[in-house]
């Protein structure tokens, strides 16, 4: 399977008053290893929006392993397992500098038709792309 890989450098911003990364942010870092993963294979969502089309979480399977410190240097880690008519299923991991584990989800997409507020049917030309990835 192809892993997208996003560096992402902790700032202050992201900690606790510890220093320690506040395990909210860890799926804010996965919301833009998925982005960044769709980018990779120019599937832009401004482009899906204009189509009435968004990929939205419907489930996190999240297990925050260690923790992440102030100015470490992260690799967010994302791949799809498998995919349905109307979702998405991605893996994504968090590690540090030495490779160590620090977090990991699975997180169910759901592709949703913006007016009606329900799913749809991913665009083929997605489907497509990700099957070449696997």
């Amino acid at each position: 399977m192809l892993t997208s890989k996003l560096p992402v450098r902790i700032y202050y911003e992201d900690t606790d008053a510890g220093g320690v990364v506040y395990y909210a942010n860890y799926l804010k870092f996965f919301e833009r290893g998925r982005t960044e993963f769709l980018r990779e294979f120019d599937i832009q969502q401004d482009t899906l929006l204009e189509q009435n089309i968004a990929f939205m979480v419907k489930k996190v399977d999240m297990d925050c392993i260690k923790s992440a410190r102030f100015n470490q240097l992260l690799s967010v880690e994302t791949e799809v397992l498998s995919h349905r008519k109307a979702s998405l299923m991605f893996q994504q991991k968090v590690f540090n500098e030495n490779r160590e584990l620090l977090c990991q989800a699975d997180t169910l997409i759901a592709c949703v038709n913006l007016q009606k507020m329900k799913p749809t049917a991913i665009p083929t030309e997605i489907i497509e792309v990700i099957t070449r990835a696997r």
